[in-house]
């Protein structure tokens, strides 16, 4: 029988990494330079293994190889079957990642030999006060105006600067241009794509004493110049316990917040990712439970049935591949939004 799945952490060296890991969740791993632990993750750069129960030491491919949509779900599209569709990680910033951006599907099919675009959002773990992003850029720059910052070392002109706190969401499309800035921790829930286009690394070298590879031709191609995507928080819509931050034709990811209980159920249509990120609690399912803690991520199979979620002011991020209408917008609307309110969540992306 399938049951809520658990993995190792896949832990990640980054020249801006820290050890807040340590610190906010109590992880444990050598070195203090640790950017990224990929939580759930089915990609050749990154293969999760289950942590907990009779499945453990398997590899979430030969999960998936063996249980199919009984895992993953029957209305998911055959894509998403073949190749996993999301990747769940946590980000420590400790200091400013370079300033980069990602392609969309049809870019990086036909220039990264095959591997899929990137479409991604950020959950605001921790943050020191005044910590700042890059989130977009400034209105009125310009392709030309750009380059021409970039020639010039200028380019921080051309950046738009957001302060962030605890709590903050940030949907990031493919085509904006980004950086977490130093001090920042946050939950990154993403397409399963691991393709980064840097445009700007500070002038600073790599874990290797080497300056990193910027990739400025393929960026200036694929960067949104025209403003389809507003560069603003994400405030989310709520509906009870639930908040609506994101969704689009890739993934949706709701704030659910536990004081008690919450129960839902997995129907066989398709599998959900839990991520802790504030306080602890249990999953209680048939045939046991499985104790969470802050940042623990947990996948729930398509045919698991009945499950609750229990416990006191336990904050976790739920996340899926969604039938946009289905699953957002009609809850939405007979929740009493209008459209522009749902706009403000669903991107109908290019």
């Amino acid at each position: 029988m399938l049951y809520p799945l658990r993995f190792f952490p896949i832990y990640v060296e980054r020249v801006w990494g820290g050890d807040n890991l340590k610190r906010l969740f109590g992880r444990e791993f050598q070195g203090n330079r640790i950017g990224e632990s990929w939580e759930v993750a089915c990609h050749p750069h990154g293969t999760s293994v289950v942590c907990n129960g009779p499945l453990k030491g398997k590899s979430l491919k030969d999960i998936i190889d063996t249980y199919g949509r009984r895992l993953l779900g029957d209305k998911l599209t055959q894509r998403d079957i073949d190749r996993f569709p999301l990747l769940v990680k946590l980000l420590d910033a400790n200091d400013v990642l370079s300033v980069q951006v990602h392609p969309d599907d049809s870019y990086a099919m036909k220039n990264e030999n095959g591997e899929l675009g990137k479409c991604e959002m950020w959950y605001v773990i921790s943050a020191k006060p005044g910590s700042k992003i890059v989130y977009g850029l400034k209105k009125g720059v310009t392709k030309d105006i750009f380059k021409d910052a970039l020639e010039k070392g200028t380019l921080e002109n051309c950046l738009n600067f957001v302060e962030v706190s605890p709590g903050d969401v940030f949907d990031v499309p493919a085509g904006m241009v980004h950086a977490l800035g130093a001090g920042v921790v946050v939950a990154e829930i993403q397409q399963n794509s691991d393709t980064v286009y840097r445009v700007y690394d500070w002038n600073r070298v790599g874990l290797d004493g080497k300056p990193r590879e910027l990739h400025i031709n393929k960026a200036l191609d694929v960067i949104d110049f025209d403003g389809k995507y507003k560069a603003e928080k994400t405030k989310g819509l709520a509906v009870g316990n639930k908040v609506y931050f994101v969704a689009n034709r890739y993934f949706a990811v709701e704030l659910i917040k536990i004081n008690g209980r919450y129960d839902d159920r997995a129907d066989g249509s398709k599998f959900a990712i839990y991520t802790v990120v504030s306080g602890s609690g249990k999953i209680v399912y048939d045939g046991g439970e499985l104790e969470l803690k802050s940042g623990d991520s947990v996948l729930i199979p398509a045919c698991l049935g009945k499950y609750s979620i229990a416990g006191t002011s336990v904050d976790v991020l739920k996340s899926y591949v969604p039938d946009l209408n289905e699953e957002i917008v009609n809850p939405l609307k007979f929740a009493g939004y209008d459209d522009d309110q749902i706009r403000s969540v669903v991107k109908i992306l290019s």
